[in-house]
């Protein structure tokens, strides 16, 4: 059964694969275009034709390449003539340790990929598109934005700032753009194996749901807060963690 066009575009960052894929899935789902961006052109080739080639489109790029956001955003408009929302997934974590380690240069190049790439885009969106004719951002922020997070300190940092990039954006963009995030715990894809990848039983065991995301649950929640049902939320990060912050209480 073909899917009724919804009349709607999306641009969806980091989504080759893992979290990002997941998202566009669910968009497209429901009928909306989309296009992806990725930084390995032949995965994001691969996700393309998986997601359908009729409805979806992909550029490939670094999420933090000012270059590569203005035709990621110009390619969109190109196809669709339009982009209601965008999805700020593209991340990345590329060290594990403490704080007191932590090489600043790597600190530097978080926050590169993680925040202002995704002001970047939002300023971007919101020129070519949203400012006139309205619409709505999700960031994909995460628990360790939310909590200490040991060993991910710099990406905790980084996904506590894009908590609060999406408090001003929601404030300055509104009453035409709501803006919120999701904050998932530990979802199963390459991205987060170094968090489960051996002891995946030991770690489902600290969840009240009984089981680590997957990529789909983060997507209904993305598709959630692009739509029509969403439309008096904004400036939330909603938590989707299969319940594990229901253990950080006493006893």
């Amino acid at each position: 059964m073909a899917v009724q066009d919804s009349g709607k575009a999306a641009l969806v960052t980091g989504a080759s694969r893992g979290i990002g894929y997941g998202i566009a899935e669910a968009l497209v789902a429901r009928g909306d275009r989309v296009c992806i961006t990725g930084r390995n052109e032949d995965a994001l080739k691969e996700a393309v034709e998986k997601l359908g080639s009729d409805r979806v489109i992909g550029v490939a790029g670094k999420a933090h390449d000012e270059a590569h956001q203005a035709i990621a955003v110009e390619r969109a408009m190109e196809a669709f003539g339009r982009v209601d929302f965008l999805v700020n997934n593209a991340g990345t974590n590329p060290v594990f340790g403490p704080m007191a380690d932590l090489d600043l240069n790597v600190a530097r190049k978080v926050f590169e990929t993680n925040v202002i790439s995704a002001l970047g885009f939002a300023q971007r969106t919101w020129k070519a598109w949203q400012s006139e004719h309205g619409g709505a951002i999700v960031n994909i922020a995460s628990i360790a934005g939310v909590s200490a997070s040991p060993f991910v300190g710099a990406y905790g940092m980084s996904k506590a700032a894009m908590v609060n990039l999406t408090l001003q954006l929601a404030h300055e963009f509104a009453p035409t753009v709501r803006v919120n995030a999701i904050a998932p715990a530990v979802v199963k894809t390459r991205f987060a194996k170094a968090l489960y990848e051996g002891r995946e039983e030991e770690v489902t065991s600290a969840y009240p749901l009984g089981r680590l995301g997957v990529p789909s649950d983060v997507g209904g929640a993305a598709a959630f807060l692009t739509s029509e049902q969403s439309d008096w939320i904004t400036g939330q990060t909603l938590v989707v963690d299969g319940g594990i912050f229901l253990n950080a209480g006493v006893g």
